[in-house]
């Protein structure tokens, strides 16, 4: 009887390609989860509850009464406190504060993850050259993410505000998302393939995808800060309309401003990137399929199909029960799984 015959070793660049696409996928993941941890912040009214930042001393919470006493009276000066929580108790207050500082040691966390181990891999000459210099723009990224979720939270910290802007909740949102996609993508090329059988190329499709993606979740972090999940609760209509009148889709003036000020173009917008998406991801899947049916792009292109239409649904029933906050998390987390499977397809489409 033949002997089974024993899997080669991996050699040490594959090794280390792996232990490397461990680090990054393992920050991907830790990315979604701070959206998670935000989007919960943001549902629950907690993320004006911390009015300074520290990014040092910050990471140790009040840790007598008479230091969460202080915090409090913090809080008790803003906005917020006056005019949506002036009845609100020290342990109340206590819950809101531990989501927020959960949200920020998250990032901290985050940073040590990326930094500590970078070093680690660049001194044993592991990362070098052109990798070494993506992800420190990746680690650049993360920084400046940092200081625009101060910026954000400080508008709302602005005497008569009582959430932060909503086009600043936006672009921390999107700079979110761009950090999880560049991280994916850099962890999906390091992958060996070179034992898979060549693939005919699916042109821009994917790229466009992922670009349609990030659109559709700087309109969702516009819909968030402005609430506008919480108005028109109906679907297909939109206030007994399929497509709103124009003097209602831009009442405000200058028109401009309609874009992240009339609730009502806020949620259209959304509700119309979402079909464009969807209608996008079908049309590509269709002509993979046609092109190079059975192949790996072909499963590939109908898995986001399948992924941008539930994810549309989850919307749907998101908006008709006026976003609880089981619902809110799962479309907004699930929007980054979207948007990870985008960029794996787009990225080894690439490479083939």
């Amino acid at each position: 009887m033949p002997l089974a015959r024993l899997p080669e070793a991996q050699s040490p660049q594959t090794r280390s390609k792996t232990l490397i696409r461990t680090w990054i996928y393992t920050l991907a993941a830790l990315v979604v989860l701070m959206v998670a941890v935000g989007g919960a912040t943001r549902l629950t009214g907690s993320g004006l509850s911390i009015t300074e930042w520290k990014p040092v001393t910050g990471a140790i919470p009040p840790l007598t009464e008479q230091s969460w006493q202080r915090e409090f009276e913090k809080y008790r000066q803003i906005s917020q406190y006056e005019l949506v929580n002036k009845d609100m108790t020290l342990s109340e207050f206590k819950f809101i504060y531990a989501w927020e500082w959960g949200h920020r040691q998250l990032g901290r966390l985050i940073g040590l993850v990326f930094f500590l181990p970078l070093v680690w891999f660049w001194v044993r000459g592991i990362i070098k050259g052109r990798l070494a210099l993506t992800l420190l723009g990746i680690g650049a990224l993360g920084g400046l993410q940092g200081a625009i979720g101060w910026i954000m939270v400080a508008s709302g910290l602005e005497p008569g505000m009582t959430a932060v802007a909503p086009i600043k909740l936006a672009l921390h949102l999107t700079v979110a998302s761009i950090i999880l996609a560049c991280l994916v993508w850099v962890a999906a090329g390091l992958k060996d393939r070179s034992a898979s059988p060549p693939e005919e190329s699916a042109g821009y499709g994917p790229r466009i995808l992922v670009g349609l993606i990030l659109v559709q979740i700087a309109l969702g972090g516009l819909v968030a800060g402005s609430k506008a999940g919480l108005t028109y609760n109906t679907w297909p209509l939109m206030d007994g309309e399929l497509i709103p009148s124009s003097s209602a889709l831009f009442v405000v003036k200058p028109w401009i401003e309609n874009f992240v000020d009339n609730v009502l173009l806020v949620q259209f917008n959304h509700r119309v990137v979402a079909y464009v998406l969807v209608a996008f991801a079908i049309w590509h899947a269709w002509g993979t399929r046609r092109k190079a049916p059975g192949s790996g792009a072909a499963r590939r292109a109908n898995g986001m199909a399948f992924l941008t239409f539930a994810q549309m649904g989850l919307g749907i029933v998101t908006l008709l029960l006026a976003v609880p906050l089981w619902a809110g998390l799962a479309h907004q987390v699930f929007a980054m799984a979207v948007l990870a499977m985008a960029v794996v397809h787009a990225r080894v489409s690439a490479i083939s």
